[in-house]
């Protein structure tokens, strides 16, 4: 196998390279949260953002989570799996659509969303305060837009 040489004056900085300084931001800024959601509950990423869907927006098919969330449909039913286990939310199936399920949590499911909510509000507000206010939503912002949410 013959290593291939890099030229000595490749300038490709991987640290300001977008898609990477993004990709290390989210690890970075998730981590102390995921390991409150993890240890508290022992819920996965995308158990916390399925919970944290039904919680926003209320009642909501696993095909409409996965559409808004960006999320595999076979990783929403496991997190739908795990949290219906758990007893966070039930699980209705359509009778228009037999094949669909409206979710929606239970009590014990809002009352976790509730809490993880409050802790999430100011895991942001600390985040955020590395940042001036308008620096915080010019970031927002860029984000939302590269994000395709604006």
């Amino acid at each position: 196998m013959t290593k291939t040489k890099i030229p000595e004056n490749d300038d490709f900085d991987l640290r300001n390279f977008l898609p990477f300084l993004l990709n290390q931001a989210a690890e970075q800024s998730s981590l102390e949260f995921q390991q409150i959601y993890k240890n508290r509950y022992g819920m996965l990423r995308t158990e916390w953002r399925v919970l944290f869907h039904l919680g926003t927006h209320g009642e909501m098919t696993a095909k409409q989570i996965g559409e808004r969330a960006l999320i595999h449909k076979t990783k929403v039913s496991r997190a739908v799996a795990k949290l219906a286990q758990r007893r966070y939310l039930t699980r209705t199936r359509d009778e228009a659509d037999r094949r669909s399920e409206q979710l929606a949590l239970t009590a014990a499911g809002q009352a976790v969303y509730r809490e993880l909510r409050g802790i999430a509000e100011r895991y942001d507000e600390r985040m955020a305060a590395h940042f001036t206010k308008g620096e915080a939503a010019l970031l927002r912002m860029m984000l939302r837009r590269l994000a395709g949410m604006d």
